[in-house]
């Protein structure tokens, strides 16, 4: 591969861009080849070709095929602006003491010090994802959406309900669907194209978020997706999607950058709301204490 190319630094980007806008109509085998490279860019550019096949699913072949797919002349030309996109944003960083302390506790630490470590390196890399200005375009959707629906099922459902249980008091429109046990399909029947949906999936993608996502376009709906990839399904694409890491040590998905994610979320809605939102929180604050929301000790007499 020439220099000249080898040193572009958009080239990455415009392998990223061109892959997303492709996969729709991509064979099967390249589409998930394509999926890998669009969810795990720096694994890409590190890996040589038979781990990222393993790590892909897919044959070191098809990888090869989606490279010359792309106007590549081989594998090794398609991934050299990933790895050189690596090598110009290294950056050491130091294990803190207190983690190589865990490690010196033997197996026990040794668990304890790897999930620390994952935890806030996803936390890093989630935040490193983020853009100011798609977040102004979220918030924007949000703050003048007549009603805002929230959705997801299973372990993702607790990030949802957080995200709900907080953002209303900035977002009064937010709904969290599906309510008293019905479908979110079935939430969905009298929403208006003026309406968003927000929804969180992450791998493996549940069926009924996907359908709920399919449903909310075919109405017109703006979609914003909290997810770990820009590309979740081959047969809709989503207005806006939040991308947070989940990787893990173990079979599965941490949930901690998602969850800084929303954080990052609801400080830009509290904002955006203004003395309205403030003073909303202000009032759920007085009505809790009235009823005694809060535990507290009580003197003896």
């Amino acid at each position: 591969m020439e220099t000249s190319v080898q040193m572009d630094p958009t080239l990455r980007n415009r392998i990223l861009a061109t892959l997303r806008d492709e996969i729709p109509n991509l064979p099967r085998g390249l589409r998930t080849g394509a999926k890998y490279v669009i969810d795990h860019p720096s694994d890409f550019g590190l890996d040589p070709i038979r781990q990222t096949a393993k790590k892909a699913g897919v044959s070191t072949y098809t990888l090869v095929r989606l490279a010359e797919r792309l106007g590549f002349g081989g594998y090794d030309e398609m991934r050299e602006p990933f790895r050189q996109a690596l090598v110009s944003a290294a950056v050491v960083v130091e294990t803190p003491a207190w983690v190589q302390r865990l490690r010196e506790g033997g197996e026990i630490g040794s668990i304890q010090a790897d999930a620390s470590l994952n935890s806030m390196g996803i936390v890093q890399r989630t935040m490193e994802l983020q853009d100011a200005a798609q977040m102004q375009r979220v918030v924007g959707m949000l703050m003048g959406a007549p009603t805002v629906y929230l959705t997801a099922v299973r372990a993702t459902y607790a990030l949802a309900y957080y995200l709900h249980y907080v953002g209303r008091m900035a977002l009064p429109s937010l709904q969290l669907i599906p309510r008293h046990m019905n479908s979110p399909v079935d939430e969905l029947h009298d929403a208006t194209p003026d309406d968003v949906l927000i929804a969180l999936t992450f791998t493996p993608y549940s069926r009924e978020t996907i359908e709920a996502c399919k449903l909310a376009r075919r109405k017109g709906l703006k979609l914003i997706m909290i997810s770990d990839s820009a590309i979740v399904a081959p047969d809709f694409s989503a207005d806006e999607t939040l991308t947070a890491s989940t990787l893990s040590p173990h079979h599965f998905g941490c949930y901690a950058g998602a969850m800084a994610l929303i954080e990052a979320l609801i400080a830009q809605l509290v904002v955006a709301g203004g003395e309205t939102a403030r003073e909303r929180i202000r009032s759920y604050e007085t009505v809790r204490a009235e009823s005694q929301a809060y535990w507290s000790a009580q003197k003896k007499r």
